[in-house]
């Protein structure tokens, strides 16, 4: 996914984490033959303007993942050493991929942890998507046909898999995404030649500049409102997700050559938005927990270690379920707080459930 986006875009960069480092990324001071320093550009100053795909991005330093905050906030590389002050422009786009750095992705974590990367970074992205290898049948069923097609001829019609998605409409009558997207594939047989794709990209990019509509800015700010307002399992929202959503809004009216952000724009971004957002969130029972996502994300990795070290004190030879929760009462522990610590300590193997319903330490 990263190459082919590399590969798409006019002007692009695509850096592996493992081997990139804060002046690889940003900037570098050389000396040159006369004596003077000289500035050499990174690769996020090099794709100025266009966009920069980090590949492997758990695999790199948190010292080096440092270097993109501001790139992320500001748009812009700062640099202040051997007596040379300058800001370059790092307009890009930056696309990351990462794998879970256990091997598998474990819900009962958070996605910072997961992925090894810092809160703060995590928020500066706009999307964060979650692509977990799970048994489908519809979407194993998709899959195996895309990949038997890159081996059969373009002129042979594969009818015997049926991708057509079933359109349901809502009560204003508007097909979502979910259900939008896959009859586009179905419908456009073959891909768009890559030049077009480019081509395309790089006209909307220059003369098309669209502009809020009233009934769009609207959605928008009623979105934003609601999910600001205080809900038992509502999550952090800031004024940093809103312009997120005007950027996606501005981008999604781009694609279709529009000159102004149209309503039905915006409420593709929302839904796009909470997808987003509820995979991020979301933990392993399907519940929304507002303390995973964003710069704040925390598993309660301290109340856990208080919790492990207070059921390693208990000398009877068993735990019953209430004792669990007499000891998790002491830390203050909700239920679900005691079930997923629970449940954590299986999966590690620190307590063993008896036949019984009873636990046991390890």
């Amino acid at each position: 996914m990263l190459l082919a986006a590399s590969q798409t875009a006019a002007r692009s960069v695509y850096v592996g984490g493992n081997t990139s480092s804060t002046t690889g990324l940003t900037v570098s001071l050389t000396k040159e033959p006369g004596g003077e320093v000289g500035i050499e550009a990174g690769a996020l100053v090099l794709s100025d303007e266009g966009v920069c795909c980090i590949d492997e991005f758990d695999k790199m330093a948190k010292q080096h993942q440092d270097g993109l905050l501001e790139a992320m906030e500001q748009q812009q590389i700062s640099v202040a050493k051997a007596g040379v002050v300058a800001s370059l422009p790092a307009r890009c786009s930056i696309i990351a991929a990462a794998n879970p750095k256990q091997g598998s992705y474990d819900m009962g974590k958070t996605v910072s942890e997961n992925l090894n990367m810092a809160g703060p970074l995590l928020s500066r992205f706009d999307l964060v998507f979650i692509l977990r290898d799970r048994a489908d049948k519809k979407q194993d069923n998709l899959v195996a046909s895309n990949i038997m097609k890159l081996y059969q001829d373009s002129t042979i019609d594969s009818s015997g898999v049926n991708n057509a998605a079933e359109v349901d409409l809502s009560t204003n009558g508007r097909v979502s995404m979910k259900n939008r997207l896959p009859w586009v594939a179905n419908f456009q047989k073959q891909a768009l030649p890559a030049d077009l794709v480019r081509n395309y990209i790089s006209y909307a990019r220059e003369y098309c500049k669209p502009v809020m509509s009233k009934e769009a800015a609207e959605v928008l700010e009623d979105h934003f409102l609601k999910l600001r307002q205080p809900q038992p399992n509502g999550v952090p929202i800031t004024t940093r997700q809103l312009e997120a959503m005007i950027r996606l809004s501005q981008a999604r009216a781009k694609a279709c050559l529009r000159p102004i952000v149209l309503k039905e724009d915006a409420l593709d971004v929302i839904e796009l938005m909470t997808q987003s957002v509820d995979e991020v969130h979301m933990d392993e029972r399907g519940i929304r927990d507002r303390t995973r996502g964003g710069a704040g994300g925390t598993s309660n990795r301290k109340l856990k270690k208080l919790f492990e070290e207070e059921i390693r004190k208990f000398t009877g030879p068993y735990m019953t379920m209430d004792d669990l929760r007499r000891m998790g009462d002491r830390f203050d522990m909700s239920e679900k707080q005691l079930n997923d610590t629970v449940d954590s300590f299986r999966n590690d193997g620190i307590l063993l459930r008896n036949a019984d319903g009873t636990y046991r330490l390890q």
